[in-house]
């Protein structure tokens, strides 16, 4: 086992790449490489990037997640007896590939080199009833796109809930936040972080759902605060872009949240202000009505996770 230290990518098929990009545009994010039959598409942060797409019939492919150096990816490689390849992709490194129990394309990677950080436009200094710090001038925000900092977290829906559970678990250590039930000792899922010990993570980098049919729920990229989440809802919403869910705040991982429909229907989330945990928080069990829940915003549609 290594224990992987965050969720680098998601990949993806579609058969137009020009429409991709336009529409990860809007979303958010900026090119980082293209081909004839590939699509680099990067944050603000300095991941090479964080969404590809192939060219080909629509889909979901698979995950990439971050080793912590080269001799994690060859123990791991020893003894998964997979290869290590040269990674041809944005960042370059090396890259191990395996397949999870339903067969997703799951890639560890190792060795990248980083990106140049690109600038954050909109840092809002908020008037707050506690706290007063923006003194004689106006708060004025440009519209325009959200800006995608990184991929924060991929939801699958899977067959069998505690073998894939296992199998992620025993490759690359990752740890149960909470763990969803359907009633008591009936699971239905888990988020799952990274374990880095003492230092703080996301509340979530993996959520596995034991629908019975493997398939993808969808995949959440941290924007860089709540006005440049509402902004970019607004830039969608003029572009005509299909909304899913929000803006609300979740309860569990309570982050604040924002869910659209990429043009094959993929769900893509906007979202900023998540829970970080280390390894002095134990997990936790929950009801599939503290999954569903909002703090505050609009119930979730029936659509959500189809």
């Amino acid at each position: 086992m290594i224990r992987v230290t965050d969720i680098a990518y998601v990949r993806f098929r579609a058969p137009d790449l020009d429409q991709m990009e336009i529409f990860l545009g809007e979303f958010g994010m900026v090119c980082a490489r293209r081909s004839d039959d590939r699509l680099y598409m990067r944050g603000t942060d300095g991941r090479p990037f964080v969404h590809v797409t192939e060219k080909g019939d629509a889909g979901f492919v698979g995950i990439g997640f971050q080793a912590e150096g080269l001799d994690d990816l060859a123990r791991l490689a020893e003894e998964e007896k997979a290869p290590i390849e040269d990674h041809e992709a944005p960042g370059g490194g090396k890259v191990l590939r395996l397949r999870d129990p339903d067969g997703f394309l799951v890639e560890i990677v190792a060795g990248e080199a980083p990106s140049p950080r690109l600038p954050v436009l909109r840092h809002p200094v908020l008037n707050e009833g506690a706290a007063r710090r923006r003194v004689g001038a106006p708060q004025r925000l440009d519209g325009g796109p959200s800006q995608v900092k990184r991929l924060g977290h991929c939801v699958i829906n899977v067959t069998d809930f505690r073998k894939s559970e296992a199998w992620y678990k025993s490759r690359f250590g990752l740890v149960t936040s909470d763990e969803i039930e359907l009633a008591p000792d009936m699971p239905l899922g888990a988020f799952m972080r990274c374990d880095r010990g003492a230092i703080h993570v996301d509340h979530h980098t993996l959520f596995l759902v034991g629908t019975g049919q493997p398939g993808f729920n969808h995949a959440a990229f941290e924007v860089a605060n709540f006005d440049d989440l509402m902004a970019g809802h607004d830039h969608l919403t003029k572009a005509g872009r299909r909304h899913e869910w929000g803006v609300g705040r979740h309860l569990l991982g309570s982050q604040i949240f924002d869910y659209w429909r990429d043009p094959w229907g993929h769900t893509v989330e906007h979202w900023t202000d998540g829970d970080l945990f280390n390894n002095e928080t134990p997990p936790n069990k929950a009801s599939l009505a503290d999954l569903m829940a909002a703090q505050w915003g609009p119930d979730a549609p029936p659509t959500m996770g189809s």
